[in-house]
This record gives structure tokens, sequence and C-alpha cells, in this order.
């Protein structure tokens, strides 16, 4: 019987986690030892929002900073893994009839990469990206995760990055171990409670589950590839929470594995 691989949503947070060992990193790389290696990564992150769906075909894709006043440090990271136009041509395939660009500008953002850096931190295992289409509702989010669900059965590890809540205007910045408003942590335990048990119907249609809610999402980017993850799940799979925690108040890092 061939390995079905998991798949994965993590909270990345600040993106100085690249370079940082603590409990969320930990978790990260925990992970990457736990389950079987892939062959392939498919990566959804936040940070690749654009008003179309695209895949990149770089053999070599380039490591993205798209941030700004952060260490010089951090802009001397690389994340040099290969890219997989196979991969990608997989992914146009099984996506078919939507239009999927095959794009060679955009390479590894800080979404894919700073988790990533931890999880195979040799950079040995091939990393596409697909983007996230901003013109398209929850409910076709959810249904892409559904059709590259697949992929994990050749091999392939589906990644979400983004966070569950992320709000950036009520972050409590510079305030150390600061706690988490109890709109965050309502909505994020209300969350786990409907992915524990698969109903995702209310997940899907967020902005019904009321002001809770649109607080932790005030927009969706970091929100939606949780959605594709959750497509991904077959019948009775296990779903478990390998990180979690809430940062500056209102920055969830939980993550969601499925399988």
């Amino acid at each position: 019987m061939s390995i079905i691989l998991p798949s994965v949503f993590f909270g990345h947070g600040n993106p100085m986690n690249a370079l940082q060992d603590n409990a969320y990193t930990r978790g990260w790389r925990a992970f990457g030892e736990d389950i079987p290696r892939p062959k392939a990564i498919l990566a959804i992150s936040a940070h690749w929002y654009i008003r179309a769906t695209g895949v990149t075909i770089s053999t070599a894709p380039e490591t993205i900073h798209d941030f700004g006043g952060f260490p010089d440090s951090l802009f001397a990271v690389r994340y040099p893994a290969p890219g997989d136009p196979a991969l990608a041509q997989r992914v146009r395939e099984l996506l078919a009839p939507i239009h999927v660009s095959l794009d060679g500008s955009w390479g590894l953002d800080h979404g894919t990469w700073s988790v990533l850096k931890h999880v195979y931190p040799n950079a040995d295992v091939p990393v596409v990206q697909l983007s996230i289409d901003a013109t398209q509702p929850p409910q076709f989010h959810f249904d892409i995760g559904r059709r590259l669900a697949q992929l994990r059965e050749e091999g392939v590890l589906i990644l979400g990055s983004g966070n569950l809540v992320h709000n950036l205007r009520a972050y409590a910045w510079g305030v150390e171990n600061a706690a988490p408003y109890p709109w965050a942590e309502n909505f994020e335990a209300e969350a786990k409670g409907l992915i524990e048990t698969a109903n995702y119907a209310p997940l899907i249609n967020y902005r019904s589950l009321g002001q809770e809610a649109m607080l932790s999402v005030p927009t969706p980017e970091h929100y939606l590839p949780l959605l594709y993850v959750l497509g991904t799940q077959q019948k009775n799979e296990p779903i478990s929470f390998p990180v979690s925690g809430i940062e500056g108040g209102s920055i969830s890092m939980l993550a969601a594995k499925i399988g």
C-alpha cells in the first residue's frame, strides 16, 4: 500500500521565526522529522495573494524577502530549495479547467521559507508555490484543496502557511508575553472544535461566525491557506494540532495536521 502523506497548516507568525529557536520552530522541526520524507512540497502561502491562480515553474526559486523593517540578518537568509516544474504541471492538470498560469517570476516568500527553514533545514526537498486568487470566495479555495488531495498519494506534502487569527492592528507591539485577547482565544477555540469534528461549512463561511471571527480574520489572506489544507482531508482521517500559542494577543500560531 502506498504511503499517504499528511497535509499541514502552519501559523507562521513573525518572519523572525526563521532565525529563532522557540516552541513554534521546534514544533515545525519535529513535524519534519516525524513524517515520511516527501518527494516535493506544494505550499500555499498567505503572501502570494493575487488576482489569479498561479503556480511557480522555476527550477531554482528565489528566496523572496517580502517585508521591511527587520534586521539585516533576516534579509541575508536564503532557502535554496529546488523547484519542481513537473509538479507545477501536475497541479495545473488537477485543477483544469480552472486557468492556472505557470509563473516564472515568483519564488518562495517568507510564509513558505520561514517555516521550511526549520521543517527541512537542508532545503533539499523541491518546493512549488500555489497562489491564492483574491477574486474568489472561500468555497473556491476549499474546493481546490479537495482537487489537490490526490497529490498526497503521489508523495507530495501539501502545506498551508498563514494564521488562523491574524489582526496586526490589535497586536500588542512591544509587550512581552502579551495575554491573548478574549476574542482571539474564543475564535481559535471555536475553530479548533469545528476542525476536530470536520464541520467545515462554518469555517468556509467564517463571516457567519460573528464579531469574534471578524476581529480574528479582518482580511482573508492569512486564513484561506487553512481551507486548502482542510479540503485535503479524507474520510475519518485524524486531525491534530502539533503547535499552538497566541503571539502579541492577536496572532494564532496554531498548526493543524491532517493524517
